[in-house]
């Protein structure tokens, strides 16, 4: 047993990902619906199609999370958040798609980082360096990053031979 002194806080972590849209605490299993935890990290995937829709259930199922600060990174599924990304889908779509629908069930460049930022007790975190003083007293800086080496055309991803520069993706 150690004693707890002001450099050394317990502070209790949720790390989930892979949500893909579920909506609500009991989409979670109990084992961890129960849980009290000082910070909950959603580690990217919140959606399966990047639909509005989607982000909005995963709000709700932070926000049913016993965790006083809730940070989200995104994945490759959230594409819409990765602006180039989504820019490049849209104009590679065959037959191109009806700018209203796409509109309505995705949003306007931008509108799903703003629906993540605007949630109450939700950060949304870009790729950098960020720090948080948690309500514990402990201090927590966190690198955020939702970039993967792939082949495919998702959001977030460069070819695993050229490597990452996150200015190329800004």
């Amino acid at each position: 047993m150690t004693a707890t002194t002001s450099t050394n806080i317990k502070t209790r972590f949720l790390v989930i990902s892979d949500t893909h849209g579920l909506d609500g605490l009991d989409s979670l299993p109990e084992s961890v619906s129960g849980q009290y935890a000082d910070v909950a990290i959603h580690c990217g995937d919140i959606t399966t199609e990047s639909k509005i829709a989607e982000y909005r259930a995963c709000i709700r199922l932070l926000q049913s999370v016993n965790a006083p600060l809730k940070l989200v990174i995104a994945g490759n599924h959230d594409f819409t958040l990765d602006i180039p990304a989504f820019q490049k889908i849209l104009a590679e779509s065959r037959p191109p798609l009806d700018p209203t629908l796409v509109e309505q069930v995705y949003g306007c460049y931008g509108d799903a980082k703003c629906i993540l930022n605007e949630s109450a007790g939700i950060s949304f975190l870009d790729e950098g360096t960020h720090s948080f003083r948690l309500g514990n007293g402990a201090f927590l800086t966190v690198y955020a990053s939702p970039y993967t080496p792939t082949l495919g055309s998702w959001g977030f991803q460069y070819h695993p031979d050229h490597g990452h520069n996150s200015s190329l993706h800004s």
